[in-house]
C-alpha cells in the first residue's frame, strides 16, 4: 500500500481563547464561556466531561485572580479540543508565584482556609501541568480524554 491510497479521517481541532478580568466576576464568566462552547462543540451541559471542565476551568482562573494577578492585566483561557482530548489552558501574568505541577502538591493542613485547589485538578484532570510563557507569567495546563 501506498501512503497515497491508506484513508485518514481528518482530524478537526476546536480552539477557544479569551482574555478575562483578573476579578471573581471574570473568573465566573471564564466558567459560563467555556460551559457555553463545550456545547457548542458537542459536548452537553450537564455531561461527565462538560461538569469536569468547568470545575477545571472555575478553580484554574480562580487561581489565576488569586495567585497570579498583576493589577490592569488579564487572565486567559484556551480551550482545544480533538477526538479525544479536551486541553484547557489558563495563563496569568505572574510568572514568580508559580505552583509546582503534579509532583510537587501536597495536602494542607486540616485547618488551613485554601490550598486545595491544585488537589482538586490533580484529582479531575487525567494529566496537568504547568508551563512558562514565552513572554511573562506561566500557564496551567488540565487534559481530559474524552469519550470516544
Amino acid at each position: 500500500m501506498t501512503p497515497s491510497s491508506v484513508h485518514q479521517a481528518p482530524v478537526t481541532v476546536r480552539v477557544f481563547t479569551q482574555r478575562f478580568s483578573s476579578t471573581p466576576r471574570g473568573a465566573r464568566l471564564a466558567r459560563h464561556l467555556a460551559q457555553h462552547r463545550l456545547n457548542d462543540w458537542g459536548i452537553p451541559y450537564g455531561s461527565a466531561a462538560s461538569d469536569i471542565a468547568a470545575l477545571l476551568v472555575a478553580e484554574l482562573a480562580a487561581n489565576a485572580v488569586t495567585h497570579g494577578r498583576v493589577p490592569g492585566r488579564d487572565f486567559e483561557v484556551r480551550l482545544s479540543c480533538d477526538a479525544g482530548t479536551l486541553r484547557i489552558d489558563v495563563s496569568d501574568p505572574r510568572g514568580e508565584r508559580r505552583p509546582d505541577g503534579p509532583d510537587g502538591i501536597t495536602a494542607p493542613a486540616a485547618t488551613a482556609d485554601g490550598g486545595r485547589g491544585l488537589l482538586l485538578v490533580e484529582a479531575l484532570a487525567d494529566r496537568w501541568a504547568v508551563l512558562g510563557r514565552p513572554a511573562v507569567g506561566k500557564t496551567v495546563r488540565a487534559e481530559l480524554d474524552l469519550p470516544r
